[in-house]
């Protein structure tokens, strides 16, 4: 299944400034690393993931357009998915952005 090339550019745009930050090809689409730390994605299920951490999750989920994260029937606490509508949005895209680096930069160094 092949990701969204226009979401894996609109990511790597919103992270040209960010240091560290890595591309990965998994889970069937395009993984941004920050520091070795997943920090979203664009998938092949024509959405994007955002790893908000389980302390943000509930405010990333009061953003329209975003969802709960699953794969294969679980759920993936700290991750939200968000769908086109919420990616056609730069001020909902730059917030879940958001929400993700403060959450991955306090991670160590993978």
């Amino acid at each position: 299944m092949a990701y969204d090339e226009g979401i894996a550019q609109q990511l790597r745009d919103a992270l040209a400034e960010v240091p560290d930050v890595t591309e990965k090809r998994m889970f069937g689409g395009l993984c941004f690393l920050l520091r070795g730390n997943m920090l979203c994605g664009a998938s092949g299920w024509s959405d994007t993931m955002f790893r908000v951490g389980k302390a943000a999750e509930a405010a990333a989920l009061e953003v329209a357009g975003t969802r709960i994260m699953e794969m294969g029937g679980r759920r993936m606490g700290g991750f939200v998915r968000a769908d086109e509508s919420a990616m056609a949005d730069d001020g909902v895209r730059d917030r879940l952005m958001a929400l993700a680096l403060r959450y991955v930069q306090s991670l160590p160094p993978k």
